[in-house]
Order: structure tokens, then sequence, then C-alpha cells
């Protein structure tokens, strides 16, 4: 179990007419496994590909067509499972849910009910404010995706596209834990950080490889204690369920619009009707989908095509030590290792990439001064013009080389931001370009000082204003800056005008 040693945030209250409310909100993700072919047949599972080409005689339920786990997927859930610090079911079941629908081949979705490969689990979600709630997982469970119905290419016809049908997903369930929009956003960008340092998702919401199912509820304040403490649902209101989330920002306003039209009927004296919603972010509004069906709506039994799924402890414990480094143990350690604040080993970690470019720089460097021209002067340059670290096109061995030139006072900081940007725009290696245009910091000391007699000599008038008032000796420091173009040492420029001065 993860130590708690945050304040817990407070939750989200909402205004109504009558009283103040409170939200209470559980999750449904389904998350698309990073794998190459798809749970039960060897199709591939490319995304972009040609329509209705990545199907296989069993993702188009062709008859006596029979369904091959792949071990594969199942090793990703696992991963995720532990990953999560969830407990690992070494026998699980595959169920039939069955539905009618037109991207749905078989007339029924192969999923895990009642014997999921994964159990209770937990995820730390860190606010910004400094706060932290622990979100419980109630389960993980795998299932294969439905195949995606096209409505707008055509006025009379919509078409089926199937190549997503039979792709292994896995859905993560959680206890409804989270008690605000924010709260919900910030689950989603753990549970994505979570994954894709693991490898089991690459957490592309813009191709629905994670999307989220939002069931949001109100309550009167203090509910939501007691049913911490009893488990007794009864406390908590009706839940409504948001389909088919896949936007951080949209996910958060469709909570607040939803809790706001709850609250609007309840206090009407209305009474909310346990449904499934759509939100329409042009409108800003949620709207009704279904009525929620339970899962005797859905007539589960034993999928009699696959026997029930057993696995070995060691080969849990197998992949149990051969897990990555996760990202709060990253965290944690970054501010150990290199003294950071956990604002920076935050956006260090943010994303794999990322944490790993800073340690490949910050290796055998001074750590501090590594984050911060990762973070302000690559990661500031990058998202000026829309790229992520992995197009960055400055190494970490040319910004290594950039932060040895400063840190051995070849160069100052007003040099090393020149050369980051001719490293960053034309390549090359720093050093060379610092001794090839002549860039290296003056540090002789009797050229510094010949450049601060002819200053002081010049202006009398402001060696006197600046022996009155010691503040103005910074003027004196910016003209031998200018009269060297910026390559004196600046720490040597101002010991110099401080003894020169007697400031």
């Amino acid at each position: 179990m993860l130590d708690l040693t945050y304040e817990m945030p407070k939750p989200k209250t909402i205004a109504g007419a009558k009283h103040d409310w409170e939200l209470v909100i559980g999750m449904e993700v389904h998350a698309q496994v990073s794998s190459n072919a798809k749970l039960f047949s060897g199709a591939s599972t490319q995304f972009g590909a040609e329509p209705n080409s990545n199907v296989a005689f069993v993702d188009a339920a062709m008859p006596g067509m029979l369904p091959v786990i792949n071990e594969f997927c199942v090793e990703q859930a696992v991963r995720t499972g532990l990953g999560l610090k969830a407990d690992i079911n070494l026998k699980s079941a595959f169920d039939r849910k069955n539905y009618f629908y037109p991207d749905l081949p078989q007339g029924y979705q192969i999923s895990q009910l009642y014997h999921p490969i994964v159990g209770e689990g937990e995820v730390l979600v860190e606010m910004g404010d400094g706060t932290a709630r622990m979100v419980r997982i109630e389960r993980i469970h795998m299932e294969q995706d439905a195949g995606k119905s096209i409505h707008d290419m055509d006025p009379h016809m919509s078409f089926v596209d199937l190549n997503r049908t039979g792709v292994c997903l896995m859905e993560i369930v959680s206890r409804p834990d989270i008690r605000g929009p924010e709260e919900a956003a910030a689950y989603i960008a753990k549970l994505r950080q979570i994954m894709r340092y693991l490898g089991t998702c690459d957490g592309n919401m813009q191709n629905g490889n994670l999307r989220a199912d939002v069931n949001v509820s109100i309550c009167l304040p203090g509910a939501y204690e007691k049913y911490q403490d009893t488990q007794d649902f009864s406390h908590l209101g009706t839940r409504c369920e948001i389909k088919n989330m896949n936007s951080m920002r949209f996910i958060q306003q469709a909570i607040e619009v939803e809790a706001r039209r709850q609250i609007a009927i309840v206090e009407a004296g209305g009474k909310i009707d346990q449904e499934t919603r759509l939100y329409d972010p042009d409108k800003g509004e949620t709207r009704s989908m279904r009525s929620k069906e339970e899962a005797h709506d859905y007539r589960y039994f034993p999928d009699p095509d696959l026997l029930p799924l057993e696995i070995e402890q060691a080969w849990v414990d197998d992949i149990a030590n051969n897990l990555p480094e996760l990202p709060d143990d990253k965290k944690a350690r970054f501010i150990s290792e290199f003294g950071l604040t956990d604002y920076d080993a935050s956006v260090l970690t943010a994303e794999v990439e990322s944490a790993a470019y800073f340690e490949e720089v910050a290796q055998g460097r001074n750590g501090k001064l590594a984050a911060n021209w990762v973070i302000n002067e690559l990661f500031g340059r990058l998202k000026k013009e829309d790229h992520d670290i992995t197009e960055s096109p400055v190494s970490p061995a040319q910004l290594g080389g950039i932060i040895d030139l400063i840190s051995s006072d070849a160069i100052s900081g007003k040099i090393a931001k020149d050369l980051f940007e001719i490293v960053y725009t034309e390549g090359g290696d720093p050093a060379q370009i610092v001794e090839e245009r002549g860039m290296k910091q003056v540090t002789d000391t009797g050229a510094i000082e010949s450049a601060l007699d002819e200053i002081i000599a010049a202006n009398p008038a402001q060696v006197e204003k600046a022996k009155v008032n010691p503040k103005l000796a910074g003027w004196f420091v910016g003209q031998v800056m200018k009269a060297t173009g910026g390559k004196a040492n600046p720490k040597a420029v101002n010991e110099l005008v401080s003894k020169k001065l007697g400031s």
C-alpha cells in the first residue's frame, strides 16, 4: 500500500438553490492494451489501416471460428495490475455479454464479469495544490472491443469498420472515491502515466485508445463519509453514467454539467433516473442515451469456447520482478538524488520519455541546473512549437554539453542561451561551436579590469552616484558586459566593480 502523506483535498461543492451539494464520481476506464495482435486472433491492431483490413475470421464471427487467447495481452493486464498495487487473480474466466449492435458481429462481447484477472488496487492522485487522494480500484478485467459504426459518409446509410473488433481492452473500474471534476481528470492522467511507464497502453485518447465512462451522483455534505464508514451506497444519490469520454477537458465539463442537472431536478422535487447519457460539448449538456442496464439485462454466462484462465504465481512474480521504475518512485528518487523540488520532479516524470531524457542529461552533472535547462529552455521551446520531447532537435548529449560548458565557466548563462539557439536550429557539437565562433567567456581578470577602468574613467559622475548608492553599481556591470560582447565572466565583473567602487 502507498503511504499517503499529503493533506486530503476538499470535495467539490456546488451551491444549489436550497442546499450545498457534493459530487461523488466513479470511473470505468477502457484502456487498449499495447499489443500487435488482438485478444482472440492474430489480426493486427494497427491504427489508421484501411477499413475492415485488420479482420480475422474469428473477429468477423464466421461460423466455426473459435477464439484463442493472446498470452501477451494477459501479461499486459497483469503488469497493469501490479503497477496499480492490485491483487492478481491466478484464476479468472471469460463470460459472454449479450447485446446486439451492427458493429458487434458475434452478437455478444467476450468479457470478464464474475472472475476478473485483477482484483483490488489503488492509485495515488496528486492535485496541483499539493493535496492528494487515494482512489481505490475495484477490479480490472479484459474484454474485446467492438467495431465502429460510421454515420457521416452517406445521408441514407451507415457503414461498419471492424478493425477494432476484438482488440484487447482493460476495463479499470474505480470505487466512487473521486470528489470533483479536477480530481477525475487527474485520476485519468495518473492512470495514463502509470500505463505508459509500464508500456501496457499508449494512452492516446485522440485515437480512442483510452476512454472513460464517468458515473456521477450528488449527495448532501457528510453523506459520502457515511458511505465510507458503511460501504452502503444508499447514502449516495442515484448515479448516471456519461459514456465514452475521450478528453480530459470534456470529462471535467461533463461532470460539472451533469451535476448541475441533477441538483436542479432534486431541488425541484424530482427523482434522478439511473441511465446512460452522452455529453454534447457544443451544446454544453448531457442527454439521455438509454436507461442503465444491469448485469442480468446482458444475460451473462460463461463463454463455452474458452476454458477458465489459470496462471502460475511464479509467472506473476517474474513479471513483478521486471517492472520498470514507476512514476511515484521515480519522482521520489529524482528529489533525493538530484535535489529537485517536488514541482520540478513532477514535471520531469510526467512522461516516461521526459524522465529518461532528463536523467541522461543530469547524469554526472548538477541536477538542479540540468532540470532548469530541460524544463525552462527545452520544454518551453518545444511547447511553443507544439512538439513533444520525442521530437526534440537537441539530444541529451548536446544539452549536457551546454551544461558542461556553463559549469566549467567556459561560457556565461547569456552565451549559453545563444548557444542553445544555435544547437536547436542548426545542430552541432556545443564545444566545437563555442570554439569556432569565439563564444568563450572572458575569464582574464586583466582584460575585464582594463574594460572596467575605461568605463570608470569615462563616467566620473556615475562613479560618484554609485559610491553614494551601491545599488547603482549594477550599471557598471552592464557596461562591462556590453563592452565585452557579453563574454565577460559575470562573477569576476561583479567582484571587480565592487572592489573598484568600494561598494
